[in-house]
């Protein structure tokens, strides 16, 4: 797919956000040290509405469709599908209604106004996990209705429709303290003092890789070939960041607190739908069989897997910065690989 021309109505990369006004209750160093996020500047996949992604889905199980007890599905009555199947809704994704190698527009997102808002969508969920004496987790989750892999070798492998990254800040006594950058399988961990800020010299800048949404701490050149390091100069599987329009998730925002003990999301406003976020399948689609015309492979490696699970499977509760996924927790003190 070509690229486009960067968006002239989107925000400078210099410039000062609108502040946000969140619900009643919201800590206000969520908003004060909440993350800016640069998207590529020829990014096609922008920051897409939560909500949209069930107007242009079904759900499916192994490719055939699954009754909806209570149609439509929203976010408000999304997790009725956890009671389809055999696993308890973990293999329901929700299957695109056309053809997306017919490139239809709503997974082009929405561009960023002048302001950073994506107007019309909302495409973030700020969860913030009190774990108590001071200590809490603020998640900022984005989303996007589809990832684009990139080429390796010549072969356009890991597209997959629907795509959750997202940021994690630990704050102590309303002080941040540590971010995690999520990327592809993994990430990174820094200190929060050493990140690039804003003009505020507060709010932590994010760069958002090409296609794959993939969040790091600098612009330029990222190989993420091998777990845990961050190379700067391309060897195998590359992602691409540098300063493009700037995005402010917190302007298109749900706002919710997450209960660890009683493994329970509540809303900061009435209006704020949760069921969704018990849902436990997936936002995409299933990866499609070999057989399928669209689909292609490299060494095992598929051109279209199956889409992501969502906010609620990141580990909401964990005990490091870093999820635990058997990767060591680096919490770096410089920008380095």
């Amino acid at each position: 797919m070509a690229a486009i021309d960067r968006d002239p109505t989107t925000m400078s990369p210099t410039a000062t956000p609108t502040p946000a006004i969140a619900p009643a209750g919201v800590p206000q160093y969520v908003l004060d040290y909440a993350p800016l996020v640069h998207l590529y500047s020829k990014e096609l996949y922008k920051p897409a509405d939560i909500g949209a992604q069930l107007l242009n889905t079904r759900p499916q199980i192994n490719f055939a469709d699954v009754v909806v007890p209570s149609p439509p599905l929203t976010l408000y009555n999304l997790d009725q599908l956890n009671k389809a199947g055999t696993k308890g809704g973990q293999d329901v994704y929700l299957t695109t209604k056309v053809d997306i190698t017919t490139n239809p527009p709503w997974l082009n997102g929405v561009a960023p106004d002048a302001n950073g808002k994506t107007n019309g969508a909302t495409s973030c969920c700020i969860i913030v996990v009190d774990h108590g004496s001071g200590n809490v987790d603020v998640f900022y989750h984005y989303f996007y209705a589809f990832n684009w892999g990139g080429v390796v070798l010549g072969d356009q492998l890991g597209d997959h429709v629907g795509d959750w990254e997202h940021n994690m800040i630990r704050f102590s006594n309303g002080v941040p303290k540590y971010v995690w950058f999520s990327q592809h399988a993994n990430g990174e961990a820094f200190q929060y003092r050493v990140l690039k800020k804003d003009k505020s010299g507060k709010r932590p800048l994010v760069y958002c890789a090409n296609g794959s949404h993939a969040n790091y701490a600098t612009p330029g050149v990222h190989d993420h070939t091998f777990p845990n390091l961050n190379l700067d100069f391309p060897f195998l599987l590359v992602d691409h960041t540098d300063e493009g329009p700037l995005w402010d998730p917190t302007l298109s925002a749900y706002y919710v607190s997450y209960d660890p003990a009683k493994k329970s999301f509540t809303p900061y406003d009435s209006a704020t739908p949760t069921a969704w976020l018990n849902y436990v399948g997936r936002w995409g689609d299933q990866q499609y069989p070999d057989k399928d015309k669209r689909q292609r492979q490299l060494a095992g490696n598929r051109k279209f897997v199956g889409g992501p699970t969502g906010p609620q499977d990141k580990q909401l509760n964990r005990k490091n910065v870093c999820p635990a996924n058997g990767q060591l927790c680096i919490l770096r003190d410089d920008l380095g690989p």
